[in-house]
């Protein structure tokens, strides 16, 4: 097998209905099953030729194409036979996204915490999120769907809090052709630098009044009577995209997973979802040997799964939607996440496998998330509110006596700390609304400084001005001459 050929390997894949049961044919647009309303999962019906290639072997494939410079294969495509391989390399779109580094945290922060962790910087992908991978196999399909049928005409729609929106928006720039997009924003619920990245991109931007339920209320009823292509975690092809997040996680490894727990925000669902399918794929074609302990974490502003997964008895949980209260982790504000079926199916096959603990969800306050994310960038990180939560979760794990100090705790900064600055300036400057329910830890806060009056700089001649805002730098820094 040449690792800088594109793959010959094809798969017949179908959507699987995890409400019914029933499939139907996956060169179509479904999101949701018509006949009972269910989630799918996509299904390679060919998966068990992989399996006549050795776990050792595909290890050296996916390794040796880590340095493809062949496009197609540079992104999260290099694991191709383990997500969408029915594409053809002209569908292939890639735009930098995946092959995101993971960073050990430095010594300083681990005796602090006193835990082992590493961040996985997601935020460094094209659009600074997660939602890139996704999106890269989603827009692949769709653009194989366009040639296959000739379509003129395509609207992919999706609601956001932000980064789907910037993500879908940048893919569907570059495709272009018959594609134009859509987003639908909660009014007043994104921040500045979330809602320009849409507007750069030339979507068509449409608020909704309310949170992102109400949007993906409005989403579903177009999807369901109108052809659009829905973008959102529904869409099956994005799930498969995120999966190789834990495909890159292992590489990362050497794929040895023996001692790591990963910790994701659940938000939608549709992340943890897909790497949780990731991993289990990878101990099915033999490529690992362990699975790596998943924890999933939610606010307690937004956490209808961890109050599902609190009930010790599965035969007596019952999942209810939650009214959610602004949450600084933006995007895993939902309080009816439509992935909630995915997550219970991997994490029954999950357990199945790896046993009791290795699927667990943990919840953290608001407070804990910005503290937690603060500390991090203090520590070199970029980590964004989602970031914090992640963190927030292992240090609360640990304090739970989940997770021991010898583990390593790799944990998911979905986006880039940049699109979540207010919250920082908030915190730096004690302004958060009192429904956040966060007051800075003074010995994080941080506020810029003013060394030099505006009345010097109108007085004094320009070498006056250095000299004295030298001299006032010196006294504040108690600087010693050289």
């Amino acid at each position: 097998m040449n690792a800088d050929l594109f793959p010959t390997y094809r798969g017949r894949m179908e959507y699987f209905c995890l409400g019914c049961g029933k499939r139907y044919p996956a060169d179509e647009l479904y999101y949701t099953c018509p006949d009972c309303g269910g989630v799918f999962l996509l299904d390679n019906l060919d998966f068990a030729e992989l399996k006549k290639t050795s776990g050792e072997e595909w290890r050296r494939v996916f390794d040796a194409r880590a340095a493809s410079k062949r496009t197609a294969l540079r992104g999260v495509f290099r694991f191709y036979e383990l997500m969408a391989p029915v594409l053809e390399e002209e569908d292939v779109v890639y735009l930098g996204e995946g092959n995101t580094p993971l960073v050990e945290s430095s010594p300083a922060l681990n005796a602090a915490t006193g835990l082992r962790t590493a961040y996985k910087n997601d935020g460094q992908n094209p659009s600074a999120s997660f939602k890139d991978r996704g999106m890269a196999c989603g827009f692949s399909y769709l653009r194989a769907l366009i040639r296959k049928h000739g379509w003129d005409s395509i609207l992919t729609v999706c609601a956001s809090t932000g980064d789907t929106s910037a993500a879908a928006a940048l893919y569907a720039s570059y495709v272009g052709g018959a594609i134009t997009s859509v987003v639908i924003l909660p009014q007043g619920k994104v921040t500045a630098a979330q809602l320009a990245q849409p507007l750069g991109s030339g979507a068509v931007v449409l608020e909704v009044p309310g949170v992102f339920d109400d949007c993906m209320k409005v989403v579903e009823h177009l999807a369901d009577n109108y052809r659009v292509a829905l973008l959102n975690s529904k869409n099956a092809w994005r799930i498969l995209g995120q999966e190789s997040y834990a495909f890159e996680v292992a590489q990362w490894f050497d794929w040895n997973l023996r001692g790591k727990c990963v910790f994701v925000p659940i938000g939608n669902a549709g992340n943890i979802t897909a790497i949780m399918a990731g991993f289990l794929k990878l101990l099915d074609l033999g490529i690992i040997d362990a699975l790596p302990r998943i924890f999933g974490v939610q606010s307690h502003h937004a956490d209808p799964v961890y109050r599902y997964y609190a009930v010790d008895d599965p035969k007596e949980r019952r999942y209810a939607p939650v009214t959610v209260t602004p949450s600084v982790a933006q995007a895993a504000m939902i309080g009816n996440p439509v992935s909630f079926p995915r997550v219970r199916h991997f994490a029954e096959k999950f357990e199945a496998v790896a046993g009791p603990g290795s699927f667990q969800v943990v919840q953290v306050t608001e407070q804990q998330i910005m503290d937690s994310m603060i500390q991090a960038n203090r520590n070199g990180h970029i980590a964004c509110t989602q970031g914090g939560e992640s963190f927030a979760g292992a240090k609360r794990a640990l304090e739970l006596g989940l997770v021991s100090p010898d583990e390593l705790c790799v944990l998911d900064s979905t986006a880039h700390q940049l699109k979540f600055v207010d919250f920082q300036t908030m915190y730096f400057e004690n302004t958060f609304p009192p429904e956040f329910g966060v007051t800075p830890d003074t010995s994080l806060a941080n506020r810029p400084v003013l060394v030099a009056s505006p009345e010097d700089k109108a007085r004094l001649s320009p070498d006056e001005f250095t000299r004295t805002t030298a001299d006032a730098i010196v006294a504040r820094l108690g600087l010693e001459k050289k």
